[in-house]
């Protein structure tokens, strides 16, 4: 039994991409400390293939890196990935996991995800949209500005495959459009501004 308390109060950073989406969370991952004082929460929008970005991640932050599982407790100074076949919510500081709500076409699991954060969760929200086909997480951007949370897409001419930071800046929801690693520096000045 897990003793930690559930706590939801401080800034979770939902990354969602797919096509392209590794090397931008390298990229990023690779210019945040260890204890950067918030949850980074990895949706890439794969729907069949197992994932392994649980495997990879961890040559490149010293940040623990855990494949999501349901009711794990969402503790900053992690790394969290998504399983495959699942749509991601949360639910009183925990994670909680469903059979994918969209099989077929394309998924829609980053939009799913920020939309229950929009409900669900208390502390700050930073919606990072980077490198992937279609448009996945776009439909839920205006709703992270209207929470006070903040958009960020990721600069196209660093993205492998533009559309989702491109779908996501047509909505004209997105605060910043940054390189992954001017993105990390985002994060840290967010976080010092709040400190």
């Amino acid at each position: 039994m897990n003793a930690e308390k559930a706590v939801d109060d401080f800034p979770v950073v939902c990354v969602g991409g797919s096509a392209g989406g590794l090397d931008a969370y390298i990229r990023l991952l690779k210019n945040l400390p260890a204890d950067p004082g918030l949850a980074i929460v990895i949706v890439n929008h794969v729907r069949t293939v197992a994932t392994r970005l649980h495997e990879i991640l961890p040559r490149f932050t010293a940040m623990p890196v855990e494949l999501i599982t349901e009711r794990l407790l969402i503790r900053p100074n992690h790394v969290f990935i998504i399983p495959e076949q699942r749509d991601l919510h949360v639910l009183n500081g925990e994670f909680r996991l469903e059979p994918i709500s969209k099989p077929r076409g394309w998924p829609d699991v980053i939009t799913v995800f920020l939309n229950s954060l929009t409900k669900h969760w208390h502390g700050k929200l930073i919606a990072v949209i980077v490198s992937g086909y279609d448009g996945d997480g776009a439909a839920a951007l205006c709703g992270i500005k209207e929470v006070g949370g903040i958009t960020i897409a990721q600069k196209l001419d660093t993205a492998g495959q533009p559309d989702m930071p491109e779908s996501a800046i047509a909505t004209g929801c997105i605060d910043l459009v940054l390189s992954p690693e001017e993105i990390a520096q985002e994060l840290m000045r967010i976080m010092s501004c709040a400190g």
